[in-house]
């Protein structure tokens, strides 16, 4: 099966090019740092060398495991992929989702063995690359060197965005909204999209109840706000909804 034909997704799902000889994948991680060098996807030979294509996996697979040694960190291709640990009492706990062109593996680097899980919630592809090549590449490439320092502050930032006081409305609304965000960056529609994870993922990653989700999402609903179908949302009036992730985003 050629790469392309992996790359098929359902309906408003994100679908990953493979880019040709000179351009990169559309949802390549690291294209920006290395156009801002000056170089092309043909001057890159030692970064291409680098890359593994790994995958199919299918939703429920794991692509690593809480312990697993590290020694790669992995940018999605296609597909969503969710992190969680579970905590002592065996509970699962969400940590994030990552969506195409996003690097997994980052807080892996410091203790080199993986601290969560990571599981596919569709069909999902990877480009693997090696950390230890990476990391001597990178100390030839400052502006590679400096988008691996974004690539971590980024994962920061999520881990601690939702830690405040906010309520429901204000967790729910900030997530639509950065996932939003996330999408446009990469050329995908920023009011159309499919959500991958389940509501009960969503509402465990906010450190909320199921229910609490699907009412505040009825609620913007009916006040005209998103337009839900199933797992298909529609953002119809994003100033309303950043107004209301205003306080989580502070922005």
């Amino acid at each position: 099966m050629a790469d392309h034909d992996l790359l098929k997704a359902p309906h408003g799902t994100p679908i990953a090019d493979d880019g040709d000889e000179f351009t990169f994948c559309s949802t390549c991680a690291f294209s920006a740092a290395c156009l801002s060098e000056g170089y092309d996807k043909s001057q890159l030979r030692d970064l291409h060398v680098l890359v593994e294509h790994v995958g199919p996996f299918r939703e429920g697979d794991h692509i690593f495991r809480e312990g697993d040694p590290f020694n790669a960190i992995a940018a999605v291709r296609g597909g969503t992929v969710k992190t969680y640990v579970n905590d002592a009492s065996g509970r699962e706990q969400v940590l994030g989702f990552f969506l195409p062109g996003e690097v997994i593996g980052l807080n892996a680097i410091a203790s080199a063995r993986y601290p969560c899980n990571a599981v596919a919630l569709d069909t999902v592809v990877l480009c693997r690359f090696s950390f230890p090549m990476m990391a001597t590449l990178a100390s030839r490439m400052p502006g590679l060197q400096r988008h691996l320092f974004n690539l971590l502050s980024q994962d920061i930032g999520k881990a601690s965005l939702l830690a405040g006081n906010y309520t429901a409305d204000e967790r729910l609304a900030a997530f639509l909204v950065l996932l939003s965000r996330r999408f446009a960056e990469r050329g995908f529609s920023a009011t159309r999209m499919r959500l991958t994870m389940a509501r009960t993922d969503i509402a465990n990653y906010l450190r909320l109840a199921p229910e609490t989700v699907s009412r505040v999402l009825r609620r913007l609903q009916d006040e005209g706000v998103l337009k839900v179908d199933r797992r298909d949302l529609e953002i119809l009036q994003p100033a309303v909804l950043g107004e209301l992730a205003h306080h989580v985003l502070r922005d």
